[in-house]
């Protein structure tokens, strides 16, 4: 059974008119490759045309349509390309993951997650719990938390261009969540290049006390860092010792394994 759920059929009560009509525009844009102009598709979509040039217009500035510079048509905008790609990768990966996720449960006994970035956020989207760890963890699937604070963020922005990460520290801060937390920008930037280097993440009770994570990257085909899974559990069991000398590696191997599914070669 998925464990999606899609109410496409079930028109809500609330339906906001603006989407209802955005959605209907880009249904509409979508059935004509070569575009369309303004004057037939207000016709098709039952709006005034200047309402339908404002539509268009706000579309057109995140990318979600484009017009033909010599016609002056719409067509649709290359950012659903992207937002496409990006359903597809975690639709795909997830599947694939999850076998890898529920061994590294079992052989570990610990809690593993996988997590996106998702605007500028560590967004978690799967979770395998087999038992019970005594010390109730406070994530879920759907939760976002800062990515400076865990080991599943610092892995996804590790792999950042430069200008991306400033960008995440200008518009979420580095918010101190317990007294381990990194604070400071010139501290979280070296502790961000030491984790490119080795290659995995610790969150050594900066996100919550009592808890202990550590985390690896899994890569698309191209090499990409999409995601990110970790192994999570009390501190009082998962020790720094022990996350050095058995955790990491497993988290580790668990990953690349998940990216070799995906397509990835490790040369």
């Amino acid at each position: 059974m998925s464990i999606y759920t899609s109410n496409k059929n079930q028109k809500p009560k609330n339906l906001v008119q603006t989407i209802e009509r955005v959605s209907l525009i880009l249904d509409i844009l979508g059935q004509h490759p070569q575009g369309i102009s303004v004057k037939e598709l207000s016709a098709k979509v039952d709006l005034p045309k200047g309402t339908t040039h404002r539509l268009l217009s706000s579309l057109a500035y995140f990318d979600f349509v484009r017009q033909d510079v010599l016609n002056k048509n719409y067509l649709l905008g290359f950012k659903l390309v992207e937002l496409g790609n990006l359903l597809v990768n975690q639709l795909d990966f997830k599947n694939e993951a999850r076998p890898f996720m529920i061994d590294l449960a079992k052989t570990t006994g610990e809690t593993i997650h996988l997590v996106i970035l998702d605007q500028n956020e560590a967004l978690y989207i799967d979770k395998v719990a087999l038992h019970q760890t005594g010390l109730q963890m406070m994530s879920r699937v759907g939760l976002r938390i800062p990515v400076h604070c865990c080991s599943v963020g610092k892995i996804l922005v590790a792999h950042l261009a430069e200008d991306e990460l400033n960008q995440i520290i200008k518009e979420k801060g580095l918010p101190e969540r317990t007294k381990n937390t990194i604070t400071h920008i010139s501290q979280f930037k070296k502790h961000i290049q030491t984790v490119r280097n080795k290659g995995y993440a610790i969150d050594n009770e900066e996100n919550e006390k009592g808890i202990r994570c550590v985390a690896a990257p899994i890569r698309n085909a191209n090499g990409k860092v999409i995601a990110a899974m970790s192994i999570s559990g009390p501190s009082i069991r998962l020790t720094l010792k022990a996350i050095q000398t058995e955790l990491k590696d497993a988290a580790c191997d668990a990953a690349l394994n998940i990216s070799k599914k995906l397509g990835f070669r490790d040369e």
